[in-house]
């Protein structure tokens, strides 16, 4: 009878600290869930939406953007819209736009006939028009090549004329000018184009989107061996940060939106990252991370994705986890040994304390901080944590034991960026580089397919570097898209946002 009873009151012990941990588990996810809405570093809303509800703004806001006038037409199974636009040019403005004319015009020599000596006839003029953008006005750029003619006496018969020069976007007519400020406007200040297309609207000027489309499309392709040559300078140097994150695609096939990735690698310079590159991927695979970092050797600072640490783990190069996510984790850990965890958060403090310092310092100084007064501290982390990952009873779901889990599992490389002067304790060069994706995923919601991923890649990894030092993107892309067409592939490094850069100060001074 004495054992069924201590039996029992043991089972009512064991079900008594099961159901304090649950307790504290659950607190523990309230607490970060009224952070999450409530909190200062957030402004994430939760709303109780239908399933019809929450597709709205994914597939009906498309609509409300269409300018053109439709009508529904009637057609077997379902109703279709009917453009009514009829064969009508798809851009248009004014007439009174200011026209300014350039001259392309044969040499003196050209307006001499070879054989006989005489001058060429002219009998008119070949002209046409492109709309163009300066910064405050629209204007149409006329180029007019006059047109010459054989004397009747020569052998030689036809119409002679300056030839056009080379055009980025064959046969368009819209000036390089126009559409950097297209680019601009969409990857440097985040307007998805119908916004464009309504500021357009406002100076009387009309450009179909699905036109805009096709020119963003098109200039990603042939911008695309810029952002590789940015890629091959950042895997040559001893540094690079990366990161990814979501950017949906629309999936018209299913009616839906399909999770895509947008991955950024940084680097360039040993002390200085200048390049920003992206690419955009529809999955997030482990392939895409070995083929980003194809054939680098040198330190890469990222966060814990698998992708990363079997990389590292296959000594393919150095890796220098962030230790801005370890310190994270264990300020997310409310509910642990509120002691310990103090300790742990003051010795994190410190590293980053000691970082700044040596920042300010040579590259030998900064290194002789580091193995002087950061080690010992990384030294005592580990064994501080490791004591409590082992002995200290800990619930093995809570945010605490994860933090230790989390530190624990990167042991054996959180001393990596000690022994090379120009790493760093953090990824923020990543972390701080993608942050205006965040803004443009906002307006745009989603890229239309898996080639607008990979347009918006390249043109994201220009203007977003051309930001990064301090160049006027649309300046950038107005005199790159000019001069691509003809430059010579083996000195395409010209064209890089910091070689143009140090070419116009050289021109200015």
């Amino acid at each position: 009878m004495k054992k069924s009873l201590l039996s029992s009151e043991q089972l009512l012990k064991q079900e008594n600290q099961q159901l304090k941990d649950k307790v504290l588990y659950l607190e523990e996810q309230l607490s970060w869930f009224q952070k999450q809405i409530f909190g200062k570093k957030s402004e994430k809303e939760i709303k109780d939406l239908s399933e019809n509800e929450i597709e709205l703004p994914l597939f009906g806001f498309d609509n409300p953007e269409t300018k053109e006038e439709v009508s529904e037409v009637t057609v077997p199974a379902h109703t279709r819209k009917k453009n009514r636009n009829k064969g009508q040019d798809k851009i248009s403005y004014p007439d009174n736009l200011p026209v300014e004319s350039i001259v392309l015009d044969l040499s003196e020599k050209e307006k001499v006939c070879p054989e006989t000596n005489e001058p060429l006839l002219k009998i008119g003029e070949e002209k046409s028009q492109k709309l163009a953008y300066r910064p405050g006005q629209y204007f149409i750029k006329e180029i007019i090549r006059p047109k010459y003619a054989f004397p009747k006496n020569s052998s030689k018969d036809g119409i002679v004329t300056k030839d056009l020069p080379g055009s980025f976007i064959a046969k368009t007519r819209i000036d390089e000018s126009l559409l950097a400020d297209i680019l601009t406007k969409k990857f440097g200040d985040h307007l998805p184009l119908y916004r464009i297309s309504e500021i357009f609207e406002r100076d009387k000027i009309y450009i179909s989107r699905q036109v805009m489309s096709q020119w963003v499309l098109k200039s990603g392709e042939l911008l695309t061996p810029l952002r590789d040559l940015m890629q091959k300078k950042i895997l040559e140097n001893k540094n690079a940060f990366i990161d990814e994150s979501p950017l949906k695609m629309q999936d018209k096939s299913k009616k839906e939106l399909h999770q895509g990735y947008m991955w950024l690698l940084v680097g360039g310079e040993e002390d200085r990252p200048l390049y920003k590159a992206f690419f955009y991927h529809l999955d997030r695979k482990h392939m895409h991370a070995e083929k980003i970092l194809l054939n680098f050797k040198g330190v890469l600072h990222s966060d814990k994705y698998g992708a990363y640490e079997n990389l590292a783990n296959e000594k393919i190069f150095t890796w220098a986890p962030c230790w801005v996510h370890i310190r994270r984790k264990f300020i997310e850990a409310e509910s642990g040994d509120p002691k310990l965890r103090k300790i742990i958060l003051r010795k994190i403090r410190h590293l980053f304390i000691f970082e700044r310092i040596g920042w300010t310092k040579s590259a030998e100084e900064r290194l002789k901080i580091r193995q002087e007064k950061e080690i010992p501290i990384i030294d005592d982390l580990i064994k501080i944590i490791k004591d409590a990952f082992y002995n200290k009873k800990i619930l093995p779901k809570s945010k605490f034991k994860t933090a230790l889990n989390y530190f624990c599992g990167l042991i054996p490389h959180l001393k990596n960026y000690t022994k090379h002067p120009f790493s760093r304790i953090d990824n923020n060069v990543a972390e701080r580089a993608i942050r205006p994706l965040a803004i443009s995923r906002k307006n745009w919601l989603f890229v239309g397919n898996e080639k607008g991923g990979q347009a918006a890649a390249v043109l994201l990894s220009l203007i977003q570097t051309c930001r990064g030092l301090g160049i006027n993107p649309r300046e950038y892309l107005e005199d790159v898209m000019r001069r691509i067409m003809d430059h010579n592939n083996k000195k395409l490094y010209e064209l890089l946002p910091d070689n143009w850069q140090k070419n116009k100060l050289n021109n200015t001074s």
